[in-house]
């Protein structure tokens, strides 16, 4: 073999580099961390959410060390846009894990393997999209109109409307197609009941939480094409981001009314990016830096904004009784 077919490019390195990384972290994660009947304390979620972070931000300084500052910019973009819009899918995890009284003892295992499904779902709809876009390169300024659009709703909707586990479109589907039992204390997907088989709340669980961060993917990754077209950044910041979610979960559980503000941050984000889409149409090319400082701010500013108002909210509450 010629010793030129054995040279790789940056961008294979990278590839391989990633390959390799995803590799060990799922079955680190799923051989010590996601054993089926384990709990996960506060104190482990937040050590492992930091492990994820670090793995993550990690594999930026190698893009950037491998393929130069420009992609590595890019590539911090969209995984902390990617990161912080994944903290509002997670409180919507935290909803159905609590709608559907699932036992603490496979609460673990359950969002492990709906991750893994999550993130098989990804892949196939980033490989559409890049698809789409080389065939369709207008269909990037849709995809700008969109975000716009679902930006400027998010100010809009009001509490009343937020997420709802018994009017979720999946959940009604999986009730009218196959039997199910409320009795998941076996820890099985499915059991035999008078001898039909019946699929469990973990069944359920399992497959909308995938279905619900695919939901979450339509705003997120057209997002991500607007500020990079590389494959390689879509696929690895989508996925370093997914792959921290089980340790979030577990680290935010307890506060999902705290970050009240969080989606108005959201809403922004995505108004700038879609904008940032639409006016490329005209020649306007705002630099990537100009995306990672925007998104920074935003949802470093809607969290903090949240608690500072929470905190006022107490001192209103302790001056009241």
């Amino acid at each position: 073999m010629p010793l030129e077919l054995l040279i790789l490019t940056p961008t294979q390195w990278t590839y391989l580099v990633f390959g390799i990384v995803l590799l060990f972290a799922i079955i680190f994660d799923l051989g010590l961390l996601s054993r089926k009947g384990q709990t996960i304390t506060i104190k482990q979620a937040l050590l492992q959410t930091l492990f994820w972070v670090c793995l993550g931000t990690g594999f930026g300084f190698f893009v950037w060390f491998e393929d130069g500052q420009t992609m590595s910019i890019e590539y911090f973009s969209a995984y902390f846009m990617e990161k912080g819009l994944s903290i509002d899918n997670i409180f919507v995890f935290i909803l159905i894990f609590s709608y559907f009284k699932v036992p603490e003892k496979f609460v673990n295992w359950v969002l492990m393997l709906g991750i893994l499904l999550a993130i098989i779902l990804r892949i196939i709809f980033i490989t559409v999209g890049i698809a789409l876009i080389q065939e369709f390169h207008w269909i990037l300024y849709i995809f700008g109109a969109f975000l716009v659009y679902t930006g400027i709703k998010m100010f809009v909707v009001k509490g009343d409307k937020e997420f709802d586990p018994h009017d979720n479109m999946v959940y009604k589907i999986l009730q009218k197609m196959v039997p199910l039992t409320k009795d998941s204390s076996s820890g099985k997907f499915s059991v035999v009941i008078n001898g039909k088989r019946h699929y469990t709340m973990l069944f359920v669980v399992f497959i909308m939480l995938a279905f619900t961060d695919l939901i979450f993917a339509l705003d997120s990754i057209p997002a991500v094409f607007a500020i990079t077209q590389n494959g390689m950044l879509v696929y690895t910041s989508n996925i370093f981001a997914v792959l921290g979610l089980r340790s979030l979960f577990f680290a935010l559980r307890g506060a999902v009314g705290k970050f009240q503000y969080l989606k108005e941050g959201i809403a922004i984000i995505l108004i700038f990016i879609g904008v940032k889409m639409l006016v490329d149409y005209f020649g306007f090319h705002l630099p990537v830096i100009a995306s990672l400082l925007v998104i920074v701010f935003c949802f470093t500013g809607s969290i903090l904004f949240s608690i500072y108002k929470n905190s006022q909210e107490a001192k209103k509450q302790n001056t009241l009784k």
